[in-house]
């Protein structure tokens, strides 16, 4: 396969003698590699190259001027904004938000050299007429809308003065200048002397250029297109070429050179559909694991164009170890690195300090970073403390002073890491630098290269801001500080060091311009991304840009067609791969190129389409079982003698396995900090609060009038529970707040129901929050069974003695009625009439009371009453007879069932299993 750059220089030696005088013009800097081993590879004695440049360069080289970064030329922007605009002008903050947008369309009307006083007139009438206000007085907001779209024209040429003074300027500015100047520099060069090579989709500016040059007899232009799609009218691959040859007057007298007929020859096509963006990078590391094992591929042929730049990571984690020589054009955003992170994190700190202090969660993210735990000299120790401290003392908000003395090792860390002084941007660089230069310090001694050059890539950010500081005086908060480390993080790459001009080449869809390989995988052939759509980041409306010449996104796909196209010409074997699973982040449906491609008048066979997917085998869940040997029975036997609670054996009855977790083992669920009330915690305040208010009635019958004196108690209690129950954490706002309000409602509406209740009724109050214990011997364990547990209420209604539970979450009759007692053991959503019983029980041993009844006191649905526990008929449905009383018959059955239970947990032969749901 003959490579068009191969063309290019077999045609240019043919005329030409190669020495510096020799101007090359192309599209990138990869391309002036290739073009220059090209020369080097067809020359077989030793002289000087040719001049090579990037079409960037050459421009910049005859504008005279040079191209400034995109942060000095938004820094610059706002300084001329800001100089015409005075007060009324936005902070930097809010202009580096738009401020990019109207700096590309700066750029873009200078490079297509648009009449600026034209265009702006236009824009300014179509704002006008949008805002088109009634009244004859506009409000101040359109006046100042209307005065800024007014003023765009000012601010254009006072920018653009201002830049040239410094002689610098944006690309679109540079370009102007040098579509000003072509004809001075085109007097002073070589017929022949300049070569055009590979261009598609040029500016006006470059046209210009370009054109003058042909005019002239300097220059000649090679263009890498296949004959087909300039024949065919509609294909938008020829797009940019059809309209030169028909508009340029080089073409009346001039054919085309470096058109080549080798689309239509046969190819290897594989259109491979595949779940995800992760898996397309799998799938390309599986390719190039099959070429490698094929001793006919060559891996200087081969090519991966990655559609979405964002599989970079993913993609080089997927390159096989058989790979042996990989070159990566495109750099690694510096963004995705740890140092970045680092940093952002760390900014992010400072911007969300209050007076409160910092939210625990920023400062649990900051220290979980890789980097800081390198920072401290005993990392395990110091987090650990930090970690327990929120846990134990509900740290929520924390001051950086709580922090300092976490450990006497780490504390001077601490105090860098965590200060009240980093209150200015400035302060806050300085600490960046302090930081960088320890953490330089460990690097070098655990000899960590890469996190080296991560972190020196930074440090030449964060100097850059500095600088950038000291120059202008308008970012004077942390928040402008982030937005401005953000555009540049987002903007710097780390470059892959390597031999270029080895191995599989990986790259992006620009960077193969020029470029030819036999094998070529193209990733993300998605709506949206191959070619990227609708997307328009413009103040200029569409159809003034139409009026004017300007590109729109139709120019913009035929610019990703041309690519696509031109990257199938020459190649052999092609694979294109596509996300099946389209979404909103990761593209759309398949491409049009591949419905174009399949559309074609190829030969059959020549294009094959899988759907590629990793195979998944379904195993059959393992039912978890934990077996009990005589370690895990003498741990029952001592929580046996300490005692089971009613609600521990009703945890066996749900899951086995939680039980033994927590209550042999001893495990805990790991405690969480709690910004928001948890459901426990909401149960514990009520019942707190429900004592403090009932505790002066215990032993007395309860008044209307004394309960209604007790209303206005409840928000002081409720206060007073929260701060022992839940202290470090204020009840004046968020979700803490309305669940303070909303236990003040469940209290206020449940003594309310009591007042209703005890005009009604004599109701004895017996005790509140009893706690209860007694010992069961159970037939067949030669130890008894310690059963304890507090009871929230016992009282007599009329006589009639009540064993009572509240209970805050969701509670169904169906829980609390039973119809075969072998149900209370073994089905898990009996849970609360097992509860009730044990309880019934307990007193029963203690006080030999029969007779009475056991309820829930439902706080989420007071107004159905209480649930009594009952039993009833197994037929006769919602009418079947129900007996509330618990009679020594009663107990008789449950006491039966219990010890069932009770021998199941100590038999070594039944084995702790988890539920089969």
């Amino acid at each position: 396969m003959n490579t068009f750059l191969e063309e290019v220089v077999s045609d240019i030696i043919s005329e030409k003698v190669v020495d510096d005088d020799l101007v090359l013009v192309v599209p990138s800097k990869r391309a002036s590699l290739f073009l220059l081993q090209k020369f080097a590879q067809a020359t077989s004695k030793a002289g000087f190259a040719p001049t090579i440049y990037t079409i960037e360069e050459f421009i910049g080289l005859i504008s005279g001027l040079t191209y400034a970064s995109n942060t000095q030329l938004i820094f610059e922007l706002y300084q001329v904004y800001k100089s015409i605009h005075g007060d009324k002008a936005d902070n930097f903050h809010d202009f580096s938000n738009w401020g990019n947008t109207l700096l590309q369309d700066f750029n873009e009307i200078d490079r297509y050299l648009i009449p600026q006083k034209q265009l702006f007139a236009y824009l300014s009438a179509i704002q006008e007429t949008n805002h088109w206000y009634v009244k004859a007085d506009k409000t101040p907001m359109i006046e100042a809308y209307i005065e800024f779209w007014n003023s765009l024209e000012t601010i254009y040429h006072k920018f653009s003065k201002h830049l040239i003074d410094q002689n610098i300027g944006y690309q679109g500015l540079v370009y102007r200048k040098a579509s000003q100047n072509i004809e001075e520099y085109a007097a002073e060069v070589n017929e022949g002397s300049h070569y055009f090579i590979g261009f598609n989709a040029l500016n006006t500016s470059e046209s210009t250029i370009i054109q003058c040059l042909l005019d002239q007899k300097k220059a000649e232009i090679y263009w890498d297109i296949d004959p087909v799609f300039i024949e065919d009218p509609v294909h938008d691959a020829g797009y940019f070429v059809r309209s030169y040859l028909k508009n340029w007057s080089h073409f009346e007298k001039n054919t085309l050179k470096g058109p080549a007929p080798n689309y239509l020859q046969e190819k290897n096509i594989n259109i491979i559909g595949v779940p995800r963006n992760v898996s397309q990078a799998k799938y390309v590391g599986s390719l190039l694991k099959q070429f490698t094992a094929d001793s006919k591929h060559s891996p200087q042929s081969t090519a991966v164009i990655l559609g979405d730049e964002n599989l970079l990571n993913p993609l080089l984690n997927s390159i096989p170890d058989v790979v042996s020589s990989i070159n990566i054009t495109m750099g690694l955003p510096l963004s995705q690195t740890p140092a970045a992170s680092l940093y952002s994190e760390f900014i992010a700190l400072y911007l969300n300090w209050n007076s409160k202090g910092w939210y625990y969660n920023d400062i649990i993210s900051l220290v979980s970073h890789p980097y800081i735990k390198r920072l401290f000299k005993k990392p395990e120790e110091t987090l650990t403390q930090l970690y327990k401290e929120i846990r134990e003392k509900n740290w929520v908000y924390i001051q950086p002073e709580q922090l300092h003395n976490l450990s006497k090792e780490d504390r001077s860390i601490l105090q860098l890491l965590f200060s009240r002084k980093y209150t200015s941007p400035g302060k806050l660089l300085d600490a960046s630098i302090e930081i960088a230069h320890e953490l330089k310090e460990r690097f070098e001694s655990f000899g960590d290269s890469i996190a080296l050059e991560y972190l020196a890539k930074t440090l030449v950010v964060i100097n850059e801001i500095k600088i950038y500081l000291n120059k202008y005086d308008f970012i004077y908060d942390i928040k402008s500080l982030q937005s401005l480390y953000r555009e540049l993080t987002n903007k710097e790459t780390l470059d892959f060091y390597g031999k270029p001009l080895e191995g599989i080449q990986l790259m992006g869809m620009l960077e193969s311009r020029n470029l030819d390989f036999e094998t070529v995988i193209i990733t993300s052939l998605n709506e949206g991304i191959l070619p990227s759509g609708k997307t328009s980041g413009s103040f200029i409306p569409f159809d003034l840009k139409q009026e004017f010449r300007m590109p729109t996104y139709k120019e913009k796909d035929a610019v990703y067609t041309y690519h696509f196209y031109r990257l199938l010409q020459r190649a052999k074997n092609i694979y294109l791969l596509y996300n099946t699973e389209p979404d909103v982040l990761e593209g759309g449906e398949k491409s049009r190129f591949i419905s174009q491609l399949l559309s074609e008048n190829r030969v059959e066979g020549s294009i094959r389409q899988i759907i590629a997917s990793p195979s998944m085998s379904l195993t059959a869940p393992i039912r978890k079982s934990i077996a009990k040997d005589v370690s895990v029975l003498s741990l029952l036997r001592e929580r046996a003698r300490k005692g089971f609670s009613p609600s521990s054996l009703s945890s066996y009855i749900k899951d086995p396995i939680d039980f033994y977790k927590k209550y042999v083992l001893g495990m805990r669920e790991s405690e969480e900090v709690e910004e928001n009330i948890a459901a426990n915690t909401f149960g514990t305040i009520i019942h707190a609060s429900i004592e403090i208010l009932y505790q002066p009635f215990v032993g007395s019958v309860l008044r209307p009038e004394a309960i209604r004196e007790r209303i206005s108690l409840i928000p002081e209690v409720v206060r007073n529970a929260f701060a022992d129950y839940y202290p470090n954490v204020s009840l004046t706002e968020g979700k803490n707040l309305i669940a303070y309000h909303v236990i003040q409602r469940y209290l206020h509406k449940f003594l309310e129901m009591e007042i209703e209740s005890s005009r009604n009724h004599k109701i004895e109050l017996i005790a509140v929050e009893e706690e209860l214990s007694t010992t069961i011997t159970v037939q067949g364990l030669e130890f008894p069974i310690c059963l304890k547990g507090t009871i929230d209420r016992i009282d007599k209604k009329d006589g009639v003695l009540r064993i009572l539970d509240y209970k805050t979450g969701n509670t169904k009759n169906s829980e609390v009625e039973i119809t075969g007692w072998d149900a209370i053991t073994t089905e898990p959503d009996k849970g609360k009439a097992f509860q009730m019983m044990a309880y019934s029980l307990m007193y029963n041993e203690k006080y030999g009371t029969e007779n009475f009844e056991a309820a829930i006191i439902p706080f989420r649905s007071l107004e159905n009453g209480f649930m009594r526990f009952c039993t009833k008929e197994a037929s006769g449905g919602r009418y079947s007879k129900k007996d509330y009383i618990i009679t020594s018959a009663t107990l008789l059955e449950f006491r039966e069932q219990f010890e069932l239970l009770i021998r199941k947990i100590f038999d070594q032969e039944v084995a702790f299993e988890a539920p089969q749901n």
